[in-house]
């Protein structure tokens, strides 16, 4: 286990590119799969998760040329209908690989059965909410006891399409549903209480699918004959430049810029609870990459925060920059809570109960809550030393602590960053920060 101590700063400065969109990056590997065309990935994220997708894909078939290292992969797609995969599949900690390749092995012709596996913080995640409603369209999808990984997938032959109603904003499992809908009979639809991100929506239209959206929910119409997915090149990821983003909030002096980010609606949350909490944050747009919006983002410090409340509607679109909220609440007036974000108890740890131990841990004001947290601002936070408990998100938020606190932040585990960001320490020391 690598520890890391973050020293604070007076400030921080400069402008660097963020890693490409690891959501986008897992789905352009897998439709370049189903895709009855070699497909050209360019700038896909290089990390253990994506790294995953990448192996997997081969795992079901697809000839891949080149790596995520050097910048550009091309998939050799098998069709819609063309997999086959071997017995066994690790996803190891990739839980939208898991969700997503559910879906598409859930849609293939009658065949042998795949077991889906990952890692042991993998196998503490739900599943529950992917297999029932692709078992309900006619596949046999079944976890372990307790509803967990391995997942054991057998294909059951022709899909029926149906309207499934998610309890839960899941672009997890509304993409599994659609991906399997694509080799259903007829019109499969999936509706969420609030939108989430709509990545595989954007990708499954730009490869030709018919895509529609009617009184807040979205569906297709299958079977769908084939999928032609363009090359792409994958855009910058708002959620490791929301750390960045963060950091300029709180040190930016002139300020920092993030270039070539994903601006998509349905990722870019953050952003409205910054500006209501008094940051200075502009937006820039740019031209659109891969069907995405896109541009850059320049923050800087200016005076103090004020708390703010971050209700249930909002979580989807920022459900991974909820940890940041904490970090922001912490040194903001006022109370800041969230609520509605039940879902962060199963991400790669139970990220309510640790990032209020790792507030707490630093000198923060913070309560938990079942579905959120409370964080009562101070003027400053001594600091002190964390642990990652193998979360990413966690890691990173411990390095920014470190940052903004009196006397630096340990953070243990400091590894688990290579999961989305693995160039994290590198960018923060590029913008002033000092880590060692």
């Amino acid at each position: 286990m690598s520890s890391v101590t973050f020293r604070p700063v007076s400030t921080v400065a400069g402008t660097i590119p963020v890693p490409a969109d690891k959501s986008i990056t897992h789905r352009a590997l897998l439709l370049g799969l189903l895709s009855d065309r070699p497909v050209v990935v360019e700038n896909p994220l290089c990390s253990e998760d994506t790294e995953a997708t990448l192996a997997a894909v081969r795992a079901m078939g697809a000839q891949v040329e080149g790596a995520l290292a050097d910048g550009r992969v091309v998939i050799g797609g098998c069709g819609l209908r063309g997999l086959t995969p071997q017995p066994v599949i690790d996803c190891m900690n990739a839980g939208t690989l898991m969700r997503l390749a559910a879906g598409i092995l859930a849609g293939q012709p009658a065949g042998e059965l795949t077991v889906l596996d990952g890692d042991d913080s993998l196998r503490r995640r739900p599943m529950t909410r992917v297999a029932d409603p692709l078992s309900a369209m006619g596949a046999s999808v079944i976890p372990a006891d307790g509803g967990t990984p391995p997942l054991a997938v057998r294909p059951g032959g022709p899909l029926r399409g149906m309207t499934h109603v998610l309890p839960i904003a899941s672009a997890q499992v509304k993409s599994a549903v659609l991906l399997a809908g694509l080799n259903a009979t007829g019109e499969t639809w999936v509706q969420e209480p609030v939108p989430s991100r709509d990545h595989t929506e954007r990708m499954l239209r730009a490869a030709g699918v018919d895509v529609m959206e009617r009184d807040g929910m979205v569906g297709l119409t299958g079977p769908v004959a084939r999928l032609s997915l363009p090359d792409l090149r994958v855009p910058g990821d708002f959620s490791s430049a929301a750390f960045a983003i963060v950091a300029g909030v709180l040190l930016g002096d002139p300020d920092v810029c993030v270039t070539g980010v994903n601006l998509n609606p349905h990722r870019t949350g953050l952003l409205g609870v910054l500006r209501r909490m008094g940051a200075d944050v502009v937006v820039e747009p740019g031209p659109d990459v891969a069907g995405e919006p896109c541009g850059r983002i320049i923050a800087r410090r200016r005076g103090v925060l004020q708390a703010t409340e971050v209700t249930a509607d909002e979580v989807p679109s920022m459900v991974d920059e909820l940890p940041l909220v904490g970090l922001l609440g912490a040194l903001a007036a006022g109370t800041t809570v969230v609520s509605g974000a039940g879902e962060l108890r199963v991400k790669e740890s139970d990220r309510i109960r640790s990032v209020v131990e790792l507030l707490v841990a630093v000198g923060a004001d913070a309560e938990e809550r079942e579905d959120g947290f409370v964080v009562r601002g101070r003027p400053s936070i001594p600091g002190g030393e964390v642990h990652s408990h193998g979360d990413h998100r966690l890691a990173m938020l411990g390095a920014l602590a470190g940052l903004a606190s009196g006397s630096g932040v340990t953070v243990h585990g400091m590894e688990a960053v290579a999961v989305s960001y693995p160039g994290f320490v590198a960018d923060l020391e590029l913008l002033g920060a000092v880590a060692g």
